[in-house]
Formats: C-alpha cells, structure tokens, sequence
C-alpha cells in the first residue's frame, strides 16, 4: 500500500474547482482543513504560501505538489484538486497547473513526509495516471486511481 493511500480520504477529492491562482487554491485547501482537522485556514494558507515563496511545487506536465508543515497536526493530510481551468504555477516547464495534490505534515515531522513527496512525484511522473486523472468522470475514480497505484519499488540485488 502506498502511504498517499493513508493521506488521502475520499471526501478530499475535488474536481474541477473555478479558481484562478495559487492564492485562491491555497484559500480553498485552508477552509478543507480547518474543517476537517480544526486548524485555522490562516495557518494553512500561511504555510502553504511560505514553502511556495521557497521555490515553485509546480512539478511540470500541469502537476504542482504544494506541501506545509503545521503545528498541532497530528499525522499528515492530503487533498487532490483538479482545476476546471489551468492556473500559473512557475513549474519549471512554464506550463499551467491542473493536477494539484495538497500535503500537510506535522511541523516535527520525521523523512515520512519526505517519503510521501517522493511517492508523489513517482506517481504524477507517470503520463498513463495524469490523462486518466485528466479525464476521470467523478472524484469517486480519481481517488480510486490514486489509492490504488503502488509506487515503484527498486530491485537492489
């Protein structure tokens, strides 16, 4: 099992949300969070926001991975959107963002969060996953590709 299964709840999955930049997206994910886990949107948006200032999360092909630590969460917490629209992102192939998978991981988190990132990016580097993601129907199917998928495990022998 992946641990992007273990961050990701179906009820976290939306599709195509009509916002216009990372701002309002950022905006969007605090209101989830602070709903669902009672942490002030203001401290969500305000981390999100401060890792972005550090460099883009914006991974190329129209995926971005914004990620923040935050206090009082106890164990890390994911959330994938798909826009209706592309939105600037400054991913390093300069193309729009559509793909956004949210992480949250405690502020005294261990390399887990680390690990999940990497899961991340392993799975949006697959072009077969990002156009069955572009193109699923309802969240239901998007959430089922992504807890489904296993990430690929190296064979060292």
């Amino acid at each position: 099992m992946s641990l992007i299964n273990k961050i990701l709840s179906p009820g976290n999955v939306f599709l195509d949300l009509d916002v216009g930049s990372k701002k309002r997206v950022f905006e969007h994910v605090g209101i989830l969070f602070e709903n669902s886990h009672g942490i002030a949107r203001s401290v969500i948006f305000d981390s999100l926001f401060a890792r972005e200032k550090l460099g883009s999360t914006g991974l190329g092909q129209g995926v971005a991975i914004p990620h923040g630590r935050i206090k009082g969460l106890k164990e890390a917490a994911g959330a994938f959107i798909r826009l209706k629209e592309p939105i600037p992102f400054d991913a390093p192939d300069g193309k729009p963002v559509s793909l956004i998978f949210v992480m949250l991981a405690p502020a005294n988190a261990t390399d887990l969060h680390l690990q999940i990132l990497s899961e991340l990016a392993q799975l949006f580097s697959d072009k077969q996953i990002r156009d069955q993601l572009f193109s699923a129907a309802d969240a239901a199917e998007v959430w089922k590709l992504i807890s489904t998928w296993e990430p690929y495990a190296p064979d060292y022998r």
